[in-house]
């Protein structure tokens, strides 16, 4: 029976291909699926084989490991060097969603105060 080895939904490409090239290599006998015409279903990589499992679920760790190492390492070699987009830079790029989603937190505060000012202005 087929097992579900890595799900696929919000999964770079890179990262997708790295995997599938991880159970090729390994010959680790797989299957995809998608998310379908309407994007409900769930993407993912299935091992055809209950006993590669496992295995399978091993290396996937292993490669997820690395991934993250290395991750962190080129964003703290980009923070050092200046080149990590900061909060400035990300309001700088689209300044009118942030001031979209300010005026929004203020609005959410505004209906969550409003009703304890009336009702103590009220008393």
């Amino acid at each position: 029976m087929a097992a579900l080895l890595f799900r696929l939904r919000n999964v770079p490409e890179d990262e997708a291909e790295d995997i599938r090239a991880l159970l090729k290599q390994h010959h680790i006998a797989n299957y995809e699926t998608s998310a379908g015409n309407w994007g409900i279903s769930m993407p993912g990589i299935w091992a055809e084989n209950d006993d590669d499992l496992p295995r399978a679920k091993e290396l996937i760790n292993e490669y997820q490991q690395q991934r993250a190492i290395s991750a962190r390492t080129n964003y703290e070699a980009d923070r050092r060097e200046g080149r990590a987009p900061g909060l400035v830079d990300s309001i700088k790029r689209r300044p009118l969603v942030t001031l979209g989603i300010f005026l929004f937190c203020l609005f959410v505060v505004y209906a969550m105060v409003a009703p304890f000012v009336r009702l103590a202005l009220i008393s």
